[in-house]
């Protein structure tokens, strides 16, 4: 791919990436391979020094769109998420369960459910985001707790 095709696509990746930022988060697409997304997740959380951010829901989980809309609408929290991890959402709905991928780790109650993995992609730990839950969303500042006590030493 000649330079000036490149950059036009790593742009444009980066304007789609922003989009849903904006929008609270990228969607849990049906079609996306978590196996792939988590290997690549590797690479660039090994690189930045981070961790990586399992986040297993749905659409159609309201739930999930409470904890997108938290994380995306805290400026303190989504800096942190932005400088700590890389998130790779997994998607768990009708459409694709993901089963098979999601069996390499402990079972999932309720969603959404977040996992924390190393740069390797080394399951560090399970949360089920409801220890969080304030009222019909999630509290900030607990979220926040839980990233810092998560993220990688610097």
């Amino acid at each position: 791919m000649k330079r000036p095709a490149l950059l036009f696509v790593l742009a444009l990746v980066l304007a789609v990436a922003s989009l849903q930022a904006a929008e609270g988060g990228a969607a849990f697409d049906p079609k996306r391979d978590p196996a792939k997304d988590v290997e690549a997740a590797a690479q660039q959380a090994s690189a930045e020094n981070k961790r990586i951010l399992l986040d297993v829901g749905g659409e159609w989980c309201i739930w999930c769109h409470a904890l997108d809309k938290t994380l995306a609408g805290d400026p303190a929290l989504s800096e942190l998420l932005a400088a700590s991890y890389v998130v790779v959402k997994v998607n768990f709905s009708e459409e694709n369960w993901n089963r098979a991928f999601l069996a390499k780790f402990p079972a999932i109650e309720s969603y959404p459910h977040l996992f924390v993995l190393d740069e390797k992609g080394k399951l560090l730990h399970s949360q089920d985001p409801s220890a969080f839950e304030k009222g019909k969303g999630y509290d900030p500042r607990a979220l926040e707790g839980f990233l810092r006590k998560w993220a990688k030493a610097s």
